[in-house]
């Protein structure tokens, strides 16, 4: 398995951009499908973007909005935030699992301890 720790969480206003980072120890970074939940207070838990071979996916209410990215040299996965907007507020988290391209939560056994995103109006 691999420990996983978020970073890069903050307070911006509408149409701000804010870098997530996920910094991943222990096994082998690279053969790990990485995703980003998120999860509003009042709300179920929501994926936002997996990467899998480099191969992205997104949830449609981030699409053209935000980047997933992943660099496996540094072990580091990244969720750029762009035009950002009050609903994207939310508690995120990076998650490693080994099935491919799902928001399946279940599919992913490692988690992070999440990092705080608040975007007012």
């Amino acid at each position: 398995q691999v420990q996983l720790v978020e970073s890069g969480g903050g307070s911006v206003q509408t149409g701000g951009s804010l870098r997530l980072s996920c910094a991943a120890s222990g096994n082998t970074f690279s053969n790990y499908a990485m995703a980003w939940f998120r999860r509003a207070p009042g709300k179920e838990r929501e994926g936002v973007a997996t990467i899998t071979g480099g191969v992205p996916t997104y949830a449609d209410s981030v699409k053209g909005r935000f980047t997933i990215s992943r660099d496996n040299a540094k072990n580091t996965l990244y969720l750029q935030m762009d035009s950002l907007k009050p609903e994207d507020t939310a508690m995120y988290y990076c998650a490693a699992g080994t099935t491919w391209f799902t928001f399946d939560a279940r599919r992913y056994a490692c988690w992070g301890q999440g990092t705080q995103v608040t975007v007012s109006s």
